[in-house]
């Protein structure tokens, strides 16, 4: 399992440092910064030994950015219920049970933290295949980033090291094209489509696709656009 910790416009360059040394402690180095503070003496004296993940952490401007190699998004937040789309099902697991389902898996991951004071947007959120909630007490629920960063790797720390390698992210991004073929191709509802997209995205996601399974599902769907929709396509993928 190849784990990235994203962080999306940190604004305190002391939770930085501290997220750093977390990484270190459990024994994680791939660090994105989105957009974040200034890093400057706090940041070094906070990260303590673990200076050196900082130096090498990717800076990007953008969250699509940060993403874009990885094959499963995993969002954190310790808001649920009314912030999120109910019909979409988004269900927030807890580190241990993220844990089970990546056991055995290969590939790269992305968790993704959000700003301290505000979280994510509900565009951020949309990015993102699964959910992770720590829990916590419902008289204050959210927690410190670094605290949160270090119980969540404290968890996924202990993950099965596997040989099932997840599908590759631009396989997986043209399995979601194709289906955005689809629904143009049978005239799905307009007023549906977006949200119907990331329904599908959702189950998708929370089913870790494995390779052949995405050449699979891409294969019905060019079969159906054939056969039920005149389509031609001489190169039909195997199913």
């Amino acid at each position: 399992m190849d784990l990235k910790v994203v962080l999306v416009e940190p604004l305190y360059q002391g939770n930085v440092g501290s997220v750093a040394r977390a990484m270190k402690n459990f024994g994680f180095s791939d660090l994105v910064l989105v957009n974040p503070c200034k890093l400057e003496i706090e940041a070094r004296a906070m990260s303590s030994h673990a200076w050196d993940l900082l130096e090498n952490a990717r800076i990007v401007s953008t969250l699509e950015e940060a993403i874009d190699d990885c094959s499963i998004i995993i969002g954190t937040t310790g808001i649920s219920g009314s912030r999120f789309d109910l019909h979409l099902r988004v269900p927030g697991y807890s580190p241990a049970q993220m844990k089970e389902r990546l056991n055995g898996l290969s590939g790269r991951v992305a968790i993704l933290f959000g700003r301290e004071d505000q979280g994510f947007s509900r565009e951020e959120l949309r990015l993102c295949d699964m959910i992770m909630t720590i829990p916590t007490s419902e008289v204050y629920p959210v927690m410190n980033l670094s605290h949160a960063v270090a119980v969540v790797l404290y968890e996924l720390s202990e993950i099965t090291n596997g040989d099932t390698p997840l599908a590759d992210p631009f396989d997986i991004q043209l399995l979601y094209e194709h289906l955005t073929e689809l629904l143009n191709d049978i005239d799905y509802p307009e007023h549906k489509r977006e949200k119907t997209e990331l329904m599908l995205r959702r189950i998708f996601g929370r089913a870790c696709l494995l390779p052949r399974e995405v050449q699979t599902l891409r294969g019905i769907i060019r079969k159906m656009q054939r056969q039920y929709i005149g389509e031609s396509d001489s190169d039909d993928d195997d199913i």
